[in-house]
C-alpha cells in the first residue's frame, strides 16, 4: 500500500517527532502490511526474534553454569585431588 503523505515534515512536527522515526514508523507498518523488500521482517517477527535472542542467552548461561558445577562437583569428588 502506498502512503500518500502531504508533507511528512509538517505530520513530524505536528507528532512531536524527528522526520527519520516518523519514516521508520511507515516503512515498518508497510513491512507489516506485506508490502516491503523480501527478507524485512514484521514487527511480529522482530519481536519473536528478539524474544529467542533472550532466551538463547539464558540458555547459554544456564549450560555454562551447569557445566562449571559440574567441574566442581567431578573435582571435589576426586580422591587424588586430596
Amino acid at each position: 500500500m502506498v502512503r500518500e503523505v502531504g508533507n511528512i515534515a509538517q505530520v513530524a512536527r505536528d507528532l512531536d517527532l524527528t522526520e527519520t522515526a516518523l519514516r521508520r514508523w511507515v516503512k515498518q507498518a508497510d513491512i507489516d502490511e506485506g508490502v516491503g523488500s523480501d527478507g524485512a521482517l514484521t514487527s511480529v517477527e522482530r519481536e519473536e526474534l528478539r524474544r529467542l535472542k533472550r532466551e538463547n542467552r539464558t540458555l547459554k548461561m544456564e549450560r555454562d553454569f551447569l557445566k562449571k558445577a559440574a567441574a566442581f562437583f567431578a573435582k571435589d569428588g576426586d580422591p587424588s585431588s586430596s
